[in-house]
């Protein structure tokens, strides 16, 4: 029993002397990837804007009296000088004829004066009047002469209210609610408007972008226009508009500083007090180096991407990223054109990770489409 033991041992300890086999390789992480490319990329600037309208004006009346006649409806598109509005005329009316035959009473007495001037001017110089007599027929032509360019002026001032009981539209523009119905009584500049008018084509939209880029928009329009295009909700297509604005401060509460653009808008898809969102156009950086934006990371120290080298090992790089623009990331370091970025698949990564790149989506498209044709 003892040997039989001892050979168990023996066995045991030529077992556990024999060398161990060496462990496997890791396996490849499998990734999808992009190739970093140099193109032309704009500098685009994104702000949230309000629509606003150029002209705004609330219609009044200039004078007091009965409203009698809307020659527009709620909403109606109007144009420069259309009648919107009828004031009863007659007291207008009345004034000016009032005013009318005071002047041809004063005319008539002023050319009464100017025959006694011309009558009694020889006799004066003769000397078969006094001078006084005489200053006195010219004293009182002055009067009357001066007494009809009162009239005259008396008139035109009728005249010009009378014109105020045709209320005319301004500008072309798009009309409000109307506020006031014919039948009432209206006043002169009163507080309550008749309606209001927006010119909504051409257009404004303000919107603000933060101080710090005040130099690089000053610098970018000092160049030339700057294209501003805006989008919003329920519009069929954006809007191609400029840069028409910069404020002459930075607002300290916001550390903003605001602008303005103009826009056609021919179809009227911009409106006052609408929200848009803004892409301004700075120019264009003609050899950007560009990445796709699923290639860029956060990480606690900046952001990075894994790069994959040409033995199929990643690395990490720390990179620097200008902008965004439509799904592409403006890196100014840390990748060069042409290197390879993971897209899908850094969580399996770590610095130095071998990987196995993925057939991607688009080839797995094209393959599709050439398996159906060849069918």
């Amino acid at each position: 029993m003892p040997r039989r033991s001892g050979a168990i041992v023996s066995i045991l300890l030529l077992a556990a002397c024999a060398k161990s086999p060496p462990p496997s390789a890791p396996a490849a992480a499998p990734v999808s990837v992009a190739a970093a490319s140099r193109k032309a990329m704009p500098d685009l600037l994104n702000a949230v804007g309000t629509v606003e309208a150029i002209n705004s004006v609330a219609v009044k009346s200039l004078v007091d009296g009965q409203l009698l006649e809307s020659h527009v409806k709620d909403g109606d598109e109007v144009k420069a000088g259309q009648l919107l509005f009828k004031i009863d005329p007659r007291p207008a009316q009345a004034a000016l004829a009032q005013a009318n035959a005071a002047l041809a009473k004063d005319i008539a007495a002023r050319e009464l004066a100017k025959a006694q001037v011309d009558r009694y001017a020889p006799v004066a110089k003769k000397g078969f009047i006094s001078a006084d007599q005489m200053q006195q027929y010219l004293t009182t032509y002055e009067a009357a002469a001066a007494a009809v360019k009162v009239d005259q002026a008396n008139v035109a001032a009728a005249q010009l209210t009378l014109g105020y009981t045709d209320i005319h539209a301004p500008f072309a523009g798009r009309a409000g609610r109307i506020l006031v119905q014919p039948g009432n009584l209206v006043k002169a500049n009163d507080t309550n408007a008749l309606l209001t008018i927006n010119q909504v084509a051409p257009i404004f939209v303000n919107f603000a972008v933060p101080g710090a880029y005040v130099e690089r928009v000053r610098t970018a329009q000092a160049k030339g226009a700057l294209g501003v295009q805006a989008r919003g909700d329920g519009m069929k297509a954006p809007q191609d508009g400029e840069l028409a604005f910069v404020d002459n401060a930075i607002d300290t509460s916001t550390n903003t500083v605001k602008l303005r653009a103009r826009f056609a808008n021919g179809d009227e898809s911009l409106w006052p007090g609408q929200f848009v969102s803004i892409t301004l156009t700075l120019g264009t950086d003609a050899n950007a180096i560009a990445v796709p934006d699923a290639a860029v990371k956060a990480g606690p120290n900046g952001y990075y991407v894994f790069v994959v080298k040409p033995d199929k090992h990643a690395e990490q790089r720390a990179v620097t990223v200008t902008r965004s623009v439509a799904g592409e990331s403006v890196i100014a370091k840390g990748v060069e054109a042409s290197e390879t970025v993971v897209v899908d698949g850094q969580s399996r990564l770590t610095d130095g990770t071998l990987v196995q790149i993925a057939e991607t989506k688009a080839e797995n498209a094209a393959g599709a489409t050439a398996g159906d044709a060849a069918k």
